[in-house]
């Protein structure tokens, strides 16, 4: 890790509400102290093209994408881990804050944000400034590999080693965690989209389909399989681009899961990379214990399977592997020597 928060905890519960946040490229989990994981939505917010006024956010947002006049413009803000627009991360965090304060009166919170590993330390202040923005009294934050491993129930703060493999919606972390520091890790900028991404070129290429993100996503989710799927199609639903008609084709799951194949294999390779600067006394323990995987990507069909058969390593799947960063800040944020040892300081 990079060190020590520089301000000190406070410890008073009546001027602090805690919120851990995992801001995620695809959703975003609240956590709250004491009441656990209050809200779930996507990171999209709706947008008046004109005037730039907030219209939407998270469901409601993201029921607009693929599906708005000109005027309306649905952003994901947050573009492989990091913010890619500044002022709508701004907006949308406020909403997530408010939306999980309503009913608290003027409390501000002290939030406990997620982050990448290796981002930028402008990226880094960039998601600082924006909570304070949005509201936040103090806010800290906490590499999301190590609040994965800490939602997961690791030991992370052990002088034992623990792989934990996040697959998010932009991001892939790859971390080896010893007594509460990240080893030897990989951020990779391949997740779930670019899982979608995929599958849009495939259709485009084979079958002269195009099709949206959303169309994409929810065939990953019926027949996508990281190995060995099953006989069995898919009706998927588009414009063909020769004729500019709306049509549908059935997909088998074969063809689906071969789409996916480049990004599972980056997947793959981090986790190979990692498993390469691994000290061999931590080795062992992998070898005894196992990866372990999180995030929304763990959802695929037999990947566990798949990581574990290119890297003969036991290989597990998370309880409810996509809640595992948002459960992890409120964990940190519940144990103050602990949030202590986690939490990212800016140089």
């Amino acid at each position: 890790m990079e060190g020590m928060v520089k301000k000190p905890f406070s410890f008073s519960l009546k001027l602090y509400k805690d919120i851990g946040i995992d801001l995620g490229t695809a959703n975003t989990l609240v956590f709250m102290k004491g009441r656990g994981i209050i809200l779930t939505e996507p990171s999209v917010v709706a947008i008046d093209a004109k005037t730039g006024d907030l219209l939407a956010v998270g469901d409601e947002a993201r029921e607009m994408i693929g599906r708005t006049p000109t005027n309306i413009v649905a952003i994901r803000p947050l573009k492989d881990g990091v913010i890619a627009d500044f002022n709508i991360t701004r907006m949308m965090l406020k909403y997530f804050i408010s939306k999980a304060l309503k009913g608290l009166g003027m409390v501000k919170p002290r939030v406990l944000i997620g982050i990448p590993l290796g981002i930028t330390q402008v990226e880094k202040r960039a998601v600082l400034e924006a909570s304070h923005q949005a509201g936040a009294k103090e806010a800290y934050l906490i590499e999301e590999p190590v609040a994965a491993a800490v939602g997961a129930g690791l030991p992370v703060a052990e002088p034992r080693g623990s792989l934990i493999v996040d697959i998010g919606g932009g991001t892939t972390e790859v971390a080896l965690l010893s007594l509460g520091g990240v080893v030897a890790g990989k951020s990779l900028r391949v997740g779930g989209d670019e899982m979608n991404q995929a599958i849009v070129r495939y259709m485009r290429r084979v079958y002269n389909l195009d099709i949206g993100d959303r169309t994409a996503e929810k065939a990953k989710m019926e027949i996508a399989y990281a190995i060995d799927p099953v006989q069995e199609t898919y009706l998927i639903k588009g414009r063909n681009l020769a004729t500019g008609l709306p049509c549908g084709i059935e997909v088998s799951a074969a063809e689906i899961s071969e789409s996916i194949a480049e990004p599972l294999q980056a997947i793959l390779e981090a986790v190979r990379a990692t498993l390469e600067k691994t000290p061999p006394e931590l080795a062992s323990d992998i070898i005894d214990y196992g990866m372990t995987l999180t995030g929304g990507g763990a959802l695929l069909k037999n990947i566990d399977n798949f990581i574990a058969k290119h890297t003969n390593m036991p290989v597990y799947i998370a309880e409810d592997p996509m809640s595992c960063v948002a459960r992890g800040t409120g964990r940190a944020l519940e144990e103050i020597k602990l949030l202590r040892k986690l939490a990212v300081s800016l140089l």
